[in-house]
C-alpha cells in the first residue's frame, strides 16, 4: 500500500470516528460528512491516473455535484433546526415528535 492510499484510507477512517465519536451539534457531523466525501472524491480522482483509464473520469465530477447537494440539504437542515429549536445539539432534537 502507498502512502496515497494509507492517506486516503485514514482521512476517511478518522472522519468516520468523528462522526461516530463527536455528536454533540449538528455541524460538526456535517463536517465529518464533508471530509469523508472529500477523501472519497480525492481518492476516485487519483484512481483513473493510477490504473490510465480514461473511462471512470466523470465519476468524480458526479460524486461532487451529489457532495454538493448533500452540503446544501444539510445546511438548510441546520438553519431549520437552529430557528425551531434556538441550537444546534442534537440532543434538542427527538425524531418521535412531529
Amino acid at each position: 500500500m502507498s502512502l496515497l492510499h494509507l492517506s486516503f484510507y485514514s482521512a476517511f477512517t478518522l472522519s468516520g470516528l468523528g462522526l461516530a465519536f463527536h455528536r454533540t451539534h449538528l455541524i460538526s457531523a456535517l463536517l465529518c460528512l464533508e471530509s469523508m466525501m472529500l477523501s472519497m472524491y480525492l481518492a476516485l480522482s487519483i484512481w483513473p491516473i493510477e490504473n490510465q483509464a480514461t473511462s471512470f473520469t466523470l465519476t468524480p465530477v458526479l460524486m461532487l455535484a451529489f457532495s454538493a447537494c448533500e452540503a446544501g440539504a444539510g445546511l438548510a437542515m441546520l438553519v431549520a433546526s437552529t430557528r425551531t429549536h434556538g441550537s444546534d445539539h442534537l440532543h434538542n432534537l427527538n425524531l418521535l415528535q412531529c
